[in-house]
């Protein structure tokens, strides 16, 4: 493909050779330059790309776009454009043959929930035997191979790559995870989404690097309404009506008000051994009795949004029901099977405000115990342990204290500054610091009716010791542990 065609719905000047060249990729990062490529210089918050322009023309790129006026050695082609980023997007879907038109595409966007709803949608499409692919916090996810990104929702090159990839392997819907970062980085940019969907709005990802205040946060997120032919829009959040002042899309409501297309009601928790849910009705576009494999009330929130979207598409009520009742998100309150009359899940909760959230939730099925096997991370804050202590302390009947992610740093310290903060509770507690021991402990000492959480892992698959990733996935630790008992 030549320059010129990947330029084509650009406006942009020649500061030095000729556009009509053939282009073998599109690259943004020097250190992936190959023979042939355009390299284009991105301004991060801590990298400028012009400054790695010389490197990439040394490696073999024959075409630097560029925003700022550049002096580089060697046989180059130097195009200026205003947005470099804006030019990544374009140049992306024509290097990749725009397979946005070939899917139907589904954005979801919101502070909390995003990844919950995009494995609902998913789960339930799957079930109806429609092959789909997934953007999100747990990576890139197409044939449940999982591909690992660098952020929620990854620069337009790798969006479009995997649209591309998806539609190769036979796939018919993408599932993307929208964040306010990538929509105002111009990542989701040349997507025009078949349905946009908004979960809730609160206070989060303000100041640094992110965004200057909460109306500007807000204003971002509104982008995907301004960006989809329909918009699927919780209607109980206070900021939704603010959220959509501009939309040009269609737009769709659920929640518990009696307002909305899609209204539910009448819920309550359901818990089993190895299952802990929530259960309700809905009424309005649809009426269904739902049973959702994930537990918390605010569960009920993003059902209503998956079956919001996927009414639209080609499954039944059945796929709905069972989608919803066999649901995983690998690593968020994820039950993983035992032969025991007790339930175990993995969640990533590591810090206390994610703690907090899990147990209290947790709680109000009323376990026999709720045991919490926790470390923290080393090289972080000691506070976060502190009160991660605390909170295990005053919400668990026993707290198993272990190893995290201990980086650079002693295991024995990490825990004793936890200590610091459960002794300041009632709670019970054990300290056994190799995490495999402290696995093997909760599921030997587990009592019928019991909750049991292994929280801070979630879904990564490595521990962290001295700079050095170790394999670790607790999933493999409890299967070998329950064979060998």
């Amino acid at each position: 493909m030549t320059l010129k065609d990947l330029l084509k719905s650009l406006e942009y000047s020649i500061l030095r050779g000729t556009d009509d060249v053939e282009v073998s990729d599109v690259i943004y990062d020097s250190r992936k330059v190959i023979e042939g490529c355009a390299f284009v210089c991105i301004k991060g918050y801590a990298m400028d790309g012009h400054r790695f322009a010389q490197d990439a023309v040394e490696k073999g790129a024959t075409s630097l776009i560029v925003t700022d006026d550049i002096d580089v050695e060697g046989d180059v082609n130097i195009i200026k454009v205003q947005d470099a980023r804006v030019a990544l997007s374009k140049m992306s879907t024509e290097y990749f043959g725009n397979p946005a038109k070939e899917l139907i595409t589904i954005g979801v966007t919101g502070t909390k929930g995003k990844t919950t709803t995009v494995a609902m949608i998913r789960s339930i499409l799957e079930t109806a035997g429609i092959k789909t692919g997934t953007i999100g916090t747990l990576g890139i996810i197409i044939d449940n191979k999982v591909y690992k990104t660098n952020n929620t929702t990854p620069e337009s090159y790798e969006i479009q790559q995997t649209m591309r990839k998806l539609v190769n392997k036979g796939g018919s819907v993408l599932i993307m995870e929208v964040s306010s970062i990538g929509l105002k980085q111009h990542r989701t940019d040349n997507i025009l989404f078949d349905y946009g969907v908004f979960t809730n709005f609160s206070h989060d990802h303000i100041g640094g690097n992110e965004h200057a205040d909460m109306e500007e946060y807000l204003s971002c997120k509104s982008l995907l309404f301004k960006q989809c032919k329909t918009g699927i829009v919780n209607i109980d959040d206070e900021h939704t009506q603010a959220l959509l002042k501009g939309c040009t899309c269609k737009v769709e409501t659920y929640g518990y008000s009696e307002e909305a297309d899609l209204t539910g009601f009448d819920d309550s928790l359901l818990a089993r051994s190895g299952y802990v849910g929530v259960t309700f009705c809905t009424k309005g576009a649809e009426e269904l009795k739902v049973d959702v494999a994930i537990p918390g009330r605010f569960s009920v929130y993003n059902a209503l949004a998956a079956i919001s979207v996927c009414r639209h598409l080609n499954v039944s009520t059945e796929n709905i029901l069972k989608g919803l009742d066999t649901v995983k998100v690998k690593g968020r309150v994820e039950v993983v099977p035992t032969p025991g009359n007790y339930t175990l899940l993995i969640d990533y909760a590591h810090n206390a405000a994610s703690m907090e959230s899990v147990l209290t939730t947790l709680r109000e099925y009323n376990p026999t115990r709720l045991v919490t096997m926790f470390g923290a991370g080393g090289d972080r804050p000691k506070a976060r342990r502190y009160e991660m202590g605390e909170v295990s302390g005053r919400l668990s009947d026993l707290s198993v204290i272990t190893e995290d992610n201990s980086r650079f740093e002693s295991v024995h310290d990490i825990i004793a500054d936890i200590k610091t903060g459960i002794d300041k509770t009632q709670g019970k507690y054990v300290v056994i610091p190799n995490r495999v021991d402290a696995i093997r402990y909760c599921i030997e000492n587990a009592r019928e009716g019991d909750i049991i959480v292994l929280a801070g892992k979630g879904h990564e698959d490595y521990q962290e010791i001295k700079g050095i990733k170790y394999h670790f996935d607790e999933r493999e630790i409890i299967e070998d542990i329950i064979k060998s008992l």
